[in-house]
């Protein structure tokens, strides 16, 4: 049932249509805290959807740059923090990882999307050492134009809530390999590349990664770190993401709708629609 699902509560709403109320049943999406302890140091505190915390952490990880391999993580566990009884902590433990203050200020600061400074941003990937990706990878555009109706799909919390983005892996062929599914579209990421990289899946050098909403700056480092060639968002990207992409050789499409969609960045790999 929908009401014991921990990603949806029920609630009751009062609907107005034609002029006339009526009282119904809705769902709505849950958000609580996750806060995530490295070495039983308080590391950071995000608004998530609950389900796949652990990959939410293991992602988080790997995308902020903190750890390079699943190897570097002696222990990941669900806890329950200042004693909430719903949990709401995941517990990760690192081997042969120094972390220091400065190199999380730097990490989190580029990660931020509240208008940083694009050269700061991006000479922060530089020094990360995110290989620039190698070309080969290509997309049919007619497959690509079949990927929206296979993410509404697949999602089943926001079929009942309206309220959730959603993150997709894709092979090269359009099949769905995994989806995650959360209130923010960066903690949806972080689960569909925690599930890689515990899963011993990276690099997805040969996958799609497809988003709801905006490509934005945050979304392309995520996708570099876990070696995405190709990413597809149903809305517009930000112009430092489209810079982003155009220097580390990533392709990124945004405006997908219907039958027609903008390549703003690596159009090369998009085998149909070579520029005229």
């Amino acid at each position: 049932m929908p009401g014991q699902n921990p990603s949806v509560n029920v609630t009751q709403v009062v609907e107005w249509q034609d002029g006339h109320p009526r009282r119904m049943q809705d769902y709505l999406v849950v958000e609580e805290p996750l806060e995530i302890r490295v070495n039983h140091a308080p590391l950071t505190v995000t608004m998530r959807t609950p389900g796949h915390d652990l990959e939410l952490a293991a992602g988080f990880l790997l995308t902020e740059g903190l750890i390079e391999t699943a190897s570097q993580i002696s222990a990941l566990r669900e806890g329950t923090a200042n004693g909430d009884s719903n949990g709401n902590l995941v517990e990760i433990e690192l081997d042969g990882v120094h972390l220091d203050r400065e190199q999380l200020q730097r990490n989190f600061f580029a990660a931020s999307s509240c208008g940083v400074c694009g050269k700061a941003s991006i000479e922060a990937i530089r020094l990360r050492r995110l290989k620039r990706l190698e070309p080969g990878f290509e997309i049919d555009a007619k497959l690509v134009c079949g990927l929206p109706e296979k993410l509404r799909g697949a999602q089943a919390i926001f079929g009942r809530t309206g309220g959730l983005h959603a993150a997709a892996v894709f092979d090269r062929s359009g099949e769905l390999i995994a989806i995650r599914e959360d209130v923010g579209r960066h903690n949806a990421v972080d689960k569909v590349v925690g599930w890689a990289l515990l899963a011993g899946k990276l690099p997805l050098s040969d996958c799609i990664l497809m988003v709801s909403g905006r490509g934005g700056f945050e979304i392309i480092q995520k996708a570099l770190a876990a070696g995405f060639p190709v990413v597809i968002s149903v809305s517009a990207p930000s112009s430092l993401a489209v810079q982003l992409a155009r220097e580390m050789g990533l392709t990124l499409i945004g405006f997908l709708r219907d039958q027609r969609f903008v390549v703003y960045a690596g159009e090369s790999r998009c085998v149909a629609s070579r520029l005229r």
